[in-house]
């Protein structure tokens, strides 16, 4: 079955940085397009930033500049490097993929950024 399992997450002073990791098995990784997904107390969850099977990105306007999505075939694995982290970027943070016409999301890693 599929499996996202996220990391890296943690608590951070503004202007800090993190690196997510998200770790894929039960899919054929290099075909897939990944995503990050963020969910703060109260709000509707937000796309961040994703990634096509050849790389190509995409960010939310609220993180370009600052975030950078990554992924690495050879470990199954999809990264997002946060840089200048603000206290707004405080959420939990999702991996996700659509495999064979299902989502699938990971459990969820905590960002706190402290001001």
């Amino acid at each position: 079955q599929v499996q996202l399992v996220e990391s890296g997450g943690g608590l951070v002073q503004a202007g800090g940085s993190l690196r997510l990791s998200c770790a894929a098995s039960g899919i054929i990784f290099s075909f897939n397009y990944m995503d990050w997904y963020r969910q703060a107390p109260g709000k509707e969850r937000e796309l961040v930033a994703a990634i096509s099977r050849l790389g190509t990105t995409n960010y939310a306007d609220s993180v370009k500049g600052r975030f950078t999505i990554s992924r690495e075939n050879a470990k199954n694995t999809v990264y997002l490097q946060m840089n200048s982290l603000k206290p707004e970027d405080t959420a939990v943070y999702h991996c996700h993929v659509v495999a064979g016409g299902r989502d699938y999301w990971g459990q969820g890693t905590q960002v706190t950024v402290s001001s």
